[in-house]
């Protein structure tokens, strides 16, 4: 084990994506927070986070969630004026 220091931090996301993301950290049995870093630091070395069967459960939470944001959607997304 590494020892590190953690910050808190405010994030702004897409609903219906953090909801998803909660519904999977639960049943990876990790926080929202551990699943954010664990992703980011699979994207910095290129390698892909998510085994076949974690997939499947992220396309079930998708549905259930009602989740049609995809990677290519990342750049062009604009928040509903409020």
């Amino acid at each position: 084990m590494k020892n590190i220091t953690r910050v808190q931090t405010g994030l702004r996301l897409e609903t219906r994506l953090l909801k998803t993301m909660k519904g999977l950290a639960e049943y990876l049995d990790m926080s929202v927070a551990e699943l954010i870093e664990g992703m980011a630091l699979h994207a910095f070395e290129g390698k892909a986070p998510f085994s076949e069967a974690t997939l499947l459960k992220i396309a079930a939470l998708k549905s259930v969630y009602d989740l049609d944001l995809t990677a290519e959607d990342s750049h062009r997304l604009m928040e509903d004026p409020a």
